[in-house]
């Protein structure tokens, strides 16, 4: 039985990764927020609850305040959303340049 070279059994490339550097630092950061699971939860309700305080974030997931709010800054750190205070409460939103940005990327990749 013949063992294939590896190195020749590996198709050519089909195209270019056009991303490097810090894009590609800030792609795998943004990813890495939305993969958790509350945090993704946090950001689909963002999505159709643009500058909702986050006592509504609250009611949304199934987590204490304090925990919300440590998503929300692993979400802000990321670039995700923009809060803004507001009185005793904080609205937050996403971020339509830097969605807008996320979804050029992830096109110039995939």
């Amino acid at each position: 039985m013949k063992i294939p070279d590896t190195k020749l059994d590996i198709p050519p490339p089909c195209c270019t990764l056009a991303i490097d550097g810090s894009a590609e630092r800030r792609y795998v950061r943004m990813l890495k927020a939305a993969g958790n699971p509350i945090r993704f939860s946090i950001l689909k309700f963002l999505v159709t609850h643009p500058g909702c305080i986050t006592g509504r974030i609250v009611d949304h997931v199934p987590i204490s305040q304090a925990t919300v709010s440590q998503h929300l800054k692993v979400l802000r750190d990321a670039g995700w959303v923009s809060g803004e205070i507001e009185g005793p409460a904080t609205c937050y939103e996403l971020r339509s340049d830097t969605v807008a940005w996320f979804r050029l990327t992830t096109g110039n990749i995939f």
